[in-house]
């Protein structure tokens, strides 16, 4: 992560917290160094950042940090809120607080008169509980997919059967309970589903993919469209 996402990361997780952030919370989040968080604060105090706090304790933003107004519509804030709320029922951690940051950035810059329609928005999703169980760190499959890398992975399939494979990543895609790696399979030379939650163990391998993210997906699509046209309509 560069310098200046890391540093705009920090003010993002001070911000969305109403409790103070310890170094060693900053650090583990950030997947850096306690010193790295040490002289990262201090660069964004020397910057005028408002954060307090001090070694032992954590560290607050002050609540008045303000960036400029963000003008939304009413019906845009809310088709927000309530992404936002279904973002925060997957089962993928990172997701979750990706979520929360785009809530905690658009509400600090909302200007008064609308931080009712995130306080108490006409739209929701039903009440649900967020599985507590322990689910693959998905940040290495969206940084190949970004980065057009080929992924290796050790994988458990529904029977039981054990691989390893070389996959060329398509999408991540999310249900309520899981979420799906699409890719493009070097052994199979066709396209696979790989649940998350039977994934062993992956690997960024060096090797670039060679074709383009967007021909990619679009060859995944087309032949989706046509596995479904040959099945048919559902009843």
């Amino acid at each position: 992560m560069r310098k200046a996402d890391r540093l705009f990361q920090i003010i993002q997780i001070l911000r969305r917290s109403s409790r103070p952030v310890t170094s060693a919370q900053l650090a583990e989040e950030l997947e850096v160094a306690r010193r790295t968080v040490y002289r990262d604060i201090a660069h964004l105090i020397a910057q005028r950042v408002p954060i307090e706090g001090a070694t032992g304790y954590g560290y607050v933003l002050d609540p008045g940090y303000e960036m400029p107004p963000l003008m939304l519509t009413p019906d845009e804030i809310e088709a927000v809120v309530l992404g936002v709320q279904m973002v925060t029922r997957l089962n993928d951690a990172t997701i979750r607080n990706a979520a929360s940051d785009v809530m905690a950035k658009i509400a600090s810059v909302m200007p008064p008169d609308l931080l009712p329609y995130i306080a108490d928005p006409s739209v929701g999703i039903k009440p649900g509980e967020v599985s507590d169980e322990a689910m693959l760190d998905t940040r290495p499959i969206r940084r190949a997919i970004r980065e057009g890398r080929k992924l290796y992975l050790d994988y458990r399939a529904a029977d039981g059967e054990l691989t390893s494979r070389v996959v060329w990543p398509v999408l991540l895609g999310y249900e309520d309970s899981h979420s799906l790696l699409i890719a493009w399979c070097q052994s199979k030379q066709d396209f696979r589903h790989f649940r998350t939650d039977g994934i062993l163990k992956i690997e960024i391998l060096d090797e670039v993919i060679g074709v383009s993210k967007s021909k990619l997906r679009k060859e995944w699509q087309q032949r989706r469209c046509a596995e479904l046209l040959k099945r048919g309509p559902s009843r």
